[in-house]
């Protein structure tokens, strides 16, 4: 469990300095506990000659940390991408700070997101879970959700948990549109979702408490949650009108498939290698780094 726990916070440091390879980080935040302290998070660690671009749709006032601060509110989709485009600095590290893109039609997000997408950025945007999802084009009833969507193409995934002790009361004030007190700290869990490069993705909670930059493991209840993977059969499920899921007939047969690796596991002591030699094969017999026995 160390080892898990040491790891984590390794990933999530990694995250915060923007040295781990995740081009799209979602925050998930609620009415409750709003995304303010952890960006705040992200742009304290973050490497001192980032340029900052901070897009905004909500914030009023220029953030001192942002580089460059553009009102995108009234700007057409592709006027801001151009923006974008001109503010990006190829020789710089690039963290482009978006505060709601709930703004953002859910027919356009794909596009958008790729469109920006360059090397060296990192693009960290707010979804506002507790806001209802504006009505979409008829011709786009099957399309997925913003919140369905930014899930499964987000490289990590932040959702934001407030303290509270009790939950229930809490959700119940917060449906009567009753802020409660003690509210929006900068103290608070999050549950982090990412996705390595194999498309595994591992989950893990933390506490946060960004007045020390403090980041302590939450350890789980049931001991089976830990590092466990996503079901990505429910994120693919309603994505598009193909049928992306595993049919339990399909994921037996899948098991059953004998890999070529597992025959060198075949032996009873130490192991092997098992390797067959192809026609196309250049083979020096002199040579004595050759041999692969």
């Amino acid at each position: 469990m160390s080892g898990v726990t040491q790891n984590s916070t390794v990933l999530l440091n990694r995250l915060f300095t923007l040295k781990e390879s995740s081009p799209l980080l979602l925050i998930l935040d609620t009415i409750a506990q709003s995304s303010f302290y952890l960006v705040q998070e992200f742009v304290h660690n973050a490497p001192d000659n980032t340029n900052i671009i901070f897009v905004s749709f909500e914030t009023i006032h220029k953030p001192k940390f942002a580089n460059v601060f553009i009102e995108a509110y009234d700007i057409p989709l592709k006027k801001l991408v151009e923006t974008l485009n001109t503010h990006y600095d190829p020789s710089k590290k690039n963290l482009v700070i978006i505060d709601s893109i709930n703004y953002i039609a859910t027919e356009y997000l794909s596009q958008f997101i790729t469109t920006i997408m360059k090397p060296n950025l990192t693009v960290i945007t707010t979804l506002h879970t507790s806001l209802p999802e504006a009505d979409v084009n008829p011709q786009f009833n099957n399309y997925p959700t913003s919140h369905k969507l930014l899930s499964y193409i987000a490289s990590s995934i932040f959702e934001i948990i407030p303290t509270f002790e009790d939950d229930e009361e809490l959700e119940n004030q917060l449906n009567k549109l009753n802020i409660v007190k003690n509210m929006n700290n900068a103290v608070f869990q999050i549950n982090l979702i990412n996705r390595r490069k194999s498309g595994r993705s591992l989950s893990y909670k933390f506490e946060i408490n960004t007045l020390n930059h403090e980041y302590n493991f939450v350890l789980p209840t049931d001991p089976n949650e830990n590092n466990q993977p996503m079901d990505s059969q429910s994120l693919l499920k309603g994505l598009t009108t193909f049928n992306l899921t595993t049919s339990d007939k399909q994921k037996l047969a899948k098991d059953q498939v004998e890999l070529p690796y597992l025959d060198a596991q075949s032996f009873n002591s130490g192991g092997a290698i098992v390797y067959e030699f192809e026609k196309d094969d250049d083979y020096d017999e002199e040579d004595p780094y050759e041999d692969p026995f």
